[in-house]
């Protein structure tokens, strides 16, 4: 049995693909003896290291877009549009509390100091809070504060965070990149993976909104426009980026996740088995 340092890159909702390939490799008779998450990947291979992933995915194929909706709880100040409390409860109330010395597989979450202009690597302390502070992608959560440090979306600096698994002494490091070339279509055009990100916030914002406006609350409207801004730099900034650490420091084996594979918030698609290798 060959042993695996597992790499799990960053990029929204391709990040189920993560579940696939870490079933792939467990049917295939690997063994992961650690992980290195950023942003989503934390989130997979955090949970996985704790030995739930499968109360995840169970939970995840379940969710349809008005769940998925419900789970952004706004927040009313100016460092990010939604504070991320009631997506952490919920995983806790599936998962459980759980500290990242006690998990099964080391585990480092990768997050980033964006003062300090350096990535943060979690490996100790809440599961949850590590992958909280990993997941933080700007503007969309608030920052999470931690040692005294706000900390953000690790993608930012690093959207693959291969350096972690360096003094493992594993056969294979194999990095699950989510930010790979995109696919062609039926109609034989290529989408843009941006396009689909917006249209899926968009539709999910927009039942948000709705919702508030029927308690009484009120959005700026011209919010949400700041927003798709922002996440059109911030995936051409992880693809340029995943790239150039994959070139500096490759693994031996690279995993790709067309950027268009799905929309930056259409977790209600878990339960396709194209998300499965």
């Amino acid at each position: 049995m060959k042993t695996v340092s597992l790499v799990l890159g960053s990029g929204g909702a391709r990040g189920l693909a993560h579940i696939g390939v870490i079933k792939w490799l467990e049917e295939h008779h690997y063994e992961i003896k650690s992980i290195s998450g950023c942003s989503i990947g934390s989130l997979i291979g955090g949970v996985y290291a704790a030995g739930k992933l499968d109360v995840l995915e169970g939970w995840m194929r379940s969710l349809s877009k008005v769940d998925v909706v419900t789970l952004l709880d706004i927040s009313w100040g100016e460092s990010g549009f939604f504070k991320g409390d009631k997506i952490i409860n919920k995983l806790v109330d599936l998962i459980g509390y759980t500290r990242i010395e006690d998990l099964e597989i080391p585990f480092t979450a990768v997050s980033a100091d964006v003062l300090g202009e350096k990535e943060v690597w979690i490996n100790s302390g809440s599961l949850f809070k590590a992958i909280r502070a990993s997941i933080s992608l700007p503007l969309f959560f608030t920052p999470v504060e931690y040692n005294g440090v706000k900390l953000i979306d690790g993608g930012v600096l690093n959207p693959v965070p291969i350096a972690p698994t360096f003094n493992d002494s594993t056969d294979l490091t194999i990095a699950v990149n989510l930010g790979g070339p995109m696919i062609k279509v039926k109609n034989n055009r290529v989408k843009n993976p941006i396009e689909e990100s917006e249209q899926s916030i968009q539709a999910s914002i927009r039942i948000l909104i709705k919702n508030l406006q029927e308690t009484g609350n009120k959005v700026p409207s011209n919010s949400w426009g700041i927003y798709e801004v922002l996440d059109k730099a911030f995936d051409a900034m992880q693809s340029t980026i995943g790239r150039q650490k994959i070139a500096a420091y490759p693994p031996d084996i690279e995993v790709l996740i067309a950027r268009n594979a799905c929309g930056t918030l259409e977790f209600e698609r878990t339960a396709e088995d194209r998300f499965r290798l």
